[in-house]
């Protein structure tokens, strides 16, 4: 059976996964990039250093992020996609929360949860080769619409 998720259903897609696709357009050109993320209240937190993405999202902070939780490509998926208003996160203290909860979905699911240098997450200060200038940003959520597919037989 294909079928539309309710804004609950989304909500609960989108609160479950980790790991989304970032859609942005700047200057004529579309890129999409996976991103890991946290999501609460209808906002999607993430980081990101300085790069591609960044740079469009300044540029063109309408964005639309894609999830999805496939079980069987053909006949046991959901899929979710949302568009929003990119805003980086510079208050301090907002900041450090967002980064709070971005390390508390992820760092359960890592397996040496201290050896993440590339995302300023790492037990000894050494690590860090360069100082690596972490842009932490929210994407406001302002639509969602999704689908899925299931099938008893499957």
């Amino acid at each position: 059976m294909l079928g539309v998720l309710t804004e609950t259903q989304i909500d609960e897609l989108v609160t479950r996964q980790v790991t989304g696709r970032l859609g942005c357009v700047a200057d004529g050109k579309a890129y999409i990039v996976p991103i890991n993320y946290f999501y609460k209240n209808s906002t999607i937190y993430a980081h990101s250093a300085p790069g591609k993405k960044i740079e469009m999202m300044r540029k063109n902070p309408e964005v639309c992020f894609q999830v999805d939780d496939i079980t069987s490509i053909l006949f046991r998926w959901q899929s979710a996609i949302l568009w929003g208003t990119y805003e980086e996160i510079t208050d301090p203290e907002k900041k450090h929360q967002a980064m709070q909860g971005i390390t508390h979905r992820l760092m359960p699911l890592a397996t040496t949860p201290t050896g993440h240098p590339s995302h300023g997450i790492t037990s000894n200060e050494s690590d860090l080769r360069t100082k690596i200038e972490l842009i932490v940003y929210q994407i406001k959520i302002s639509e969602k619409t999704g689908k899925f597919e299931f099938s008893d037989g499957v």
